[in-house]
């Protein structure tokens, strides 16, 4: 097993869904541009139905998902960790003990579990789709999750509009069909329900603006066997279908009576809510037709993963996450200059230090903190890095997922003044060294001028970090020395200053 990506990114590539309804583990592979699967494997554990009225994953559902992480990890055995790549979304989004589970999950994966937001989730099923059925059309694509509802307006490989609403089909269906049982009335409010989620979405993803809809995944793709099997239709989803789907669930009264040919098992309990929301969808954005999509999120995270190999094995790495940065800085009008003064030292002492392989995401992670660490400076100048670490937290940032935000968060709030606010981070070396760097790097640059930390040497010393500055400037010793004060008010690694005059 390789520890580090090779010349060429045709290898085998792993994307695990934690998705509401069901966990999926997909491997494939691009060829020239050409993606074929390896592997599939699906478990329907229903971590959105565990999630109770306050937020909180039951220990019963937590169990089903790390019991099937378990068996992923078996199948995952001789994948490097750089192969690999495991997103959760809604349910972990809303999980208020998610932590919890992320720390017992990673255990169970042997891998990373990056929660990523709505939209970030939409931009990943648009790639996925628009990869494994390309068009020129201007298209919808619609996926139905378990708590979620992700709409994507695009053309080509290019996604214009994204959003996700917090209603699926999971979700929808414990309320209002929890028994089980199946009324006009339960199906009406459950339409109103979708509908107030999702009405605001009319003027960005209505009709004039596609040419043709898709349904990706989930709820679109067991409705549309559904039609087939029962040749309603030849697998296209209509109004009338789903007139006529609704009209059968009423017939037989309760979800343990439904007899729809090519519906799974698994699907029984969850096909009332999703068949409310894809009714309302119809009904709302002007959907005659809806195609089930060969492409979803699984194999969004694949393609996504197999851009940034490649733009790690490039002279000049680039992945969307660069761009993303990028956009922040302009909307945020940073000092550019400053910025890059901030990032050259911090990334110099890094390597310094040599605590993470050039070009590796802590490295990746630690530019990206330096080039937004002033975003903060448009809401105020005072406490500016509080400002830019909830602006870092909170952002639709395309490429990153939430977990990665969260860190460069933390590095860009503990770029100033005491350490207890980032404390529990600092417990990890590696985002100690990350964010010591940082600081360091923003004394040097404090003066917002070009400057030379040729004479600041920076090496491991056995839990410590020895600094040794030859000839430095008066001031900034004197923060070089408050500097060390801190570092020493709080556990983990300490910082021993050595002037050389």
């Amino acid at each position: 097993m390789q520890d580090k990506p090779p010349t060429a990114a045709h290898v085998p590539l792993a994307a695990i869904d934690i998705g509401s309804n069901s966990f999926r583990l997909e491997i494939g592979q691009l060829e020239e541009g050409r993606y074929r699967r390896i592997d599939y494997v699906k478990d329907t554990v229903r971590l959105g139905a565990g999630l109770g009225p306050q937020a909180q994953l039951s220990e019963e559902a937590a169990q089903r998902g790390l019991a099937c992480l378990a068996r992923f990890r078996e199948r995952l055995v001789g994948f490097a960790p750089w192969q690999v790549r495991a997103v959760a979304t809604q349910t972990l989004r809303e999980a208020s003990n998610r932590d919890d589970f992320l720390k017992r999950g990673q255990q169970a994966l042997g891998q990373p579990i990056e929660v990523i937001s709505g939209r970030e989730e939409a931009r990943l099923i648009y790639a996925g789709v628009a990869h494994l059925q390309p068009s020129p059309k201007p298209r919808l694509v619609i996926d139905i999750g378990g708590r979620s509802t992700e709409l994507i307006l695009g053309r080509g490989r290019k996604p214009l509009a994204v959003e996700s609403f917090p209603v699926g089909s999971v979700g929808l269906s414990m309320r209002y069909f929890a028994d089980g049982r199946l009324t006009a009335d339960a199906f009406r409010a459950a339409q109103v329900a979708a509908g107030a989620q999702i009405e605001e979405s009319i003027a960005t993803f209505g009709a004039r603006h596609w040419r043709e809809a898709l349904g990706s995944s989930g709820t679109a793709g067991a409705v549309s066997q559904v039609l087939a099997a029962e040749g309603v239709t030849d697998g296209r989803i209509t109004p009338q279908a789903l007139a006529w789907c609704i009209e059968r669930c009423l017939a037989a009264g309760h979800v343990d009576k439904l007899a729809f040919a090519g519906l799974r098992e698994d699907r029984r309990p969850v096909i009332a809510g999703g068949l409310a929301i894809l009714y309302t969808l119809c009904a709302l954005l002007g959907i005659r037709a809806l195609q089930p999509a060969k492409g979803a999120l699984r194999q969004g995270v694949i393609i996504d993963l197999d851009a940034r190999l490649r733009a790690a094995q490039s002279q000049h790495p680039l992945d969307m996450r660069d761009t993303t940065v990028r956009e922040l800085q302009h909307r945020f009008g940073v000092d550019i200059a400053q910025a890059r003064r901030v990032e050259a030292a911090a990334l110099a002492l890094h390597d310094r230090l040599g605590s993470a392989p050039a070009g590796g995401e802590a490295r990746r992670e630690l530019a990206w903190a330096a080039a937004l660490h002033e975003i903060g400076m448009l809401v105020s100048h005072h406490d500016h890095h509080r400002h830019s670490a909830y602006l870092l937290t909170h952002a639709d940032a395309a490429g990153f997922s939430q977990s990665q935000q969260r860190r460069i968060g933390a590095l860009v709030l503990g770029q100033r003044g005491g350490l207890r606010k980032v404390e529990a981070e600092l417990a990890s070396p590696g985002f100690a060294h990350q964010l010591l760097c940082l600081r360091l790097a923003v004394i040097a640059a404090h003066g917002r001028h070009d400057v030379d930390i040729g004479g600041w040497h920076l090496a491991p010393a056995g839990q410590a970090v020895e600094l040794r500055v030859v000839g430095p400037d008066p001031k900034a010793l004197h923060l070089l020395r408050e500097e060390a004060a801190h570092w020493q008010k709080v556990q983990g690694v300490e910082l021993r200053l050595v002037e050389m005059h």
